[in-house]
């Protein structure tokens, strides 16, 4: 009885954890690996045109539009072509240094060093891109730059001038799909805000965000004060106030450097923005509160007139609700009469 219960030796153990892990290999090896995002496959390099066009116009954007001081108008362009383990900028997370300093004075030297760091660090970053800024709020910009399959993101901003910190831009947009880039990608832009300056329009002095917000997304009912110069009570959706279109292009040997002052090349509309629908929003007139009612005007013994006035603080545009009565009379008996 105690020889049938005897010890398994060393090298019977050894083999039956051999046999019990030649059984496991193949189901461990038939899962799939874990991943987020598509792997581009695409083996030529791929080149691509980059167009913004500015949309902010006075039409589209009536309140508070700025028209001189500075008028309307839109920075340089920063951008980089990344792997997908690179963000520039993200929605809802806090912006660094560099893209502040982007986005509230449009310098970019930090946040190019930003980029330099990144890509020599993880190697995630493959080069820079710019475009002249635009004199105008309906103008044009151009660049071209370069993709690889490992580097298959493009990331850029625009600041918005004049502007507290608010810019516009993509994170991360693919432009590999399997193993094939895509011909053509036209996105539509609409505002953020950095969360580094607490300014309502876009004027506004310089008011440091303490403690700093994250980066949102500027709608037509966020934030939500009436100074807002974005605040549109009426509209459900913002109007785009730019776009930009991506089109694959064959290899040039354009060398793309870093503009240091805006152009003034850029300031017609190009012939698709002529062709598109002329955006109208509705701006509702304004007004402030009523005054105190005033002195009671009339004879002792009769009945006498006062009055209140308020003044308009945002003038009616596109079809927008007219201004009501700015001033109002009640009547009223005469105090202190002798």
């Amino acid at each position: 009885m105690e020889a049938s219960r005897k010890t398994p030796s060393f090298s019977d153990a050894l083999r039956r954890l051999l046999v019990l892990m030649l059984t496991l290999i193949p189901a461990v090896g038939s899962m799939p690996v874990p991943t987020d995002v598509p792997m581009c496959t695409a083996s030529e390099t791929a080149h691509y045109s980059l167009t913004f066009t500015g949309k902010w116009t006075q039409a589209a954007f009536p309140k508070q539009y700025p028209v001189y001081r500075p008028p309307a108008q839109w920075s340089n362009l920063i951008g980089v072509t990344h792997s997908s383990d690179y963000h520039m900028w993200q929605s809802n997370e806090f912006a660094s240094n560099g893209v502040r300093e982007f986005a509230e004075k449009g310098e970019a030297w930090t946040i190019m060093k930003e980029v330099e760091t990144a890509g020599e660090r993880i190697q995630s970053v493959y080069g820079i891109l710019s475009a002249p800024a635009v004199v105008g709020g309906s103008g044009q910009m151009d660049a071209e730059f370069e993709a690889f399959a490992r580097h298959s993101y493009l990331s850029f901003m625009v600041r918005l001038v004049p502007s507290p910190d608010w810019f516009v831009g993509v994170d991360g947009v693919d432009l590999c799909d399997g193993d094939r880039w895509k011909d053509k990608v036209t996105l539509e832009l609409f505002p953020y805000d950095a969360g580094t300056d607490s300014g309502f329009t876009f004027s506004s002095p310089n008011f440091e965000t303490i403690p700093q917000d994250r980066i949102t997304q500027i709608t037509s009912s966020f934030p939500s004060h009436p100074a807002n110069s974005f605040f549109y009570p009426r509209l459900k959706h913002l109007p785009p106030i730019a776009k930009v279109t991506l089109t694959k292009i064959k290899k040039t040997n354009q060398i793309i450097s870093l503009p240091l002052e805006p152009t003034q090349s850029n300031l017609l509309p190009t012939g698709n923005e002529i062709e598109e629908k002329l955006i109208n929003t509705p701006l509702d007139c304004e007004v402030s509160p009523w005054s105190p009612w005033g002195l009671c005007k009339g004879k002792c013994g009769d009945s006498g007139v006062q009055h209140r006035t308020r003044y308009v603080i945002m003038h009616p545009a596109n079809n927008g609700a007219a201004c009501p009565l700015l001033d109002e009379a009640r009547k009223c008996f005469p105090d202190n009469c002798l």
